[in-house]
This record gives C-alpha cells, sequence and structure tokens, in this order.
C-alpha cells in the first residue's frame, strides 16, 4: 500500500486532514498529516512560505519517507510544489485537493484577486505585527461558502492567525515590509 502525507492550507494545523487520513487508512494505506512550522503551537509567527516547505522536507527525511502521494489543500499546494522542486525523489504523485497550483516563479498574492492581496497588507498592517486573520464575513463568503453557519463559525475559531509573508514567495509580487 501507498504512503501519504497530507499538508493542510494556511491558518490550519495537521489536525484538520485528520478525517481525511482515516478514509484513506482505512483502504491500507499509510497516511501522515503534519503541521507546518509556523501553525504548531508555540511556533513564531514570523515564518514564511519557505520555512513551511522546509518544514515538510525536513518531516519526510527525518521519518525516512519516500515514495509518497503529497497532498496539498489549498495554500498546501504552495508548499507541495515548493517541496517537490527540493526532493523529487521522495515523492510519487503530487495532489492538489482544492489548492493553489503556481507555476514557477509565482506567489499566492499572484493567484487571487487584487483586493485579496490588499486586504492581507491592510490586515497585516491593522494588527502591527504582520498577522492576518480574516474577518467573519471574507472567511465566510469566501473560503467556507459551502457549508452551514455552525459550521463556518467553529472552524473560524480553530484557525492558526499567520503572517502575512507567510502567503508571499517569488519575485513577481511586492513584498509586504516585516514589522
Amino acid at each position: 500500500m501507498g504512503t501519504y502525507v497530507l499538508v493542510h492550507g494556511a491558518w490550519h494545523t495537521g489536525k484538520e486532514l485528520e478525517p481525511v487520513a482515516t478514509v484513506i487508512e482505512a483502504a491500507g494505506h499509510t497516511v501522515h498529516t503534519p503541521t507546518i512550522k509556523g501553525n504548531r503551537p508555540g511556533d513564531s509567527k514570523s515564518t514564511g512560505l519557505n520555512d513551511a516547505i522546509r518544514s515538510i522536507v525536513d518531516y519526510l527525511n527525518e521519518g525516512g519517507l519516500k515514495d509518497v502521494v503529497l497532498l496539498g489543500h489549498s495554500y498546501g499546494g504552495m508548499i507541495i510544489t515548493g517541496v517537490a522542486d527540493l526532493v523529487p525523489n521522495k515523492i510519487r504523485r503530487l495532489v492538489y485537493w482544492n489548492a493553489f497550483v503556481p507555476n514557477n516563479g509565482e506567489c499566492l498574492n499572484d493567484m487571487v484577486p487584487p483586493h485579496y492581496v490588499e486586504l492581507f497588507e491592510n490586515i497585516a498592517a491593522q494588527r502591527g505585527y504582520g498577522s492576518v486573520v480574516l474577518p467573519f464575513p471574507i472567511w465566510r463568503e469566501a473560503f467556507i461558502n459551502d457549508a452551514d453557519l455552525e459550521t463556518r463559525s467553529g472552524h473560524l475559531t480553530s484557525l492558526t492567525r499567520i503572517r502575512s509573508r507567510h502567503l508571499q514567495i517569488g519575485s513577481r509580487s511586492r513584498p509586504i515590509p516585516p514589522t
């Protein structure tokens, strides 16, 4: 059977993918749901995409994992793309599950509408320390619009704060100054 590594999106931890892991494990596979650097309890929120990518590369190396199916959900697509660039010999297949699929040199801000780039910048500036936490109306309508209100509210309160620079990599985007 196969080995799967499920990589969550921004504002999440590996815990949110455990129900998915259970289904895959029931089919006889081994499944890992690591939490990226910057989203673990006690992690600095000053980490960026490269740190998140490196944390998954380290997870694969430390676990002796190879021939893995690497699945990225949402922002996890950015991460698995970077992992595949660094350790292609460990990857059997990449799976983008409702995820960003960047082209070479693209960052997340190249793939979202300009008003979201502006929103992320404004939230980071208002918070004073670069962390981005989405307002509920944005979360409800743009990120989880297929769930009922109770699910939407519950998920928002469980999400991890991330720094705005976690959303950016690549030379084509205007960097957000560190705070």
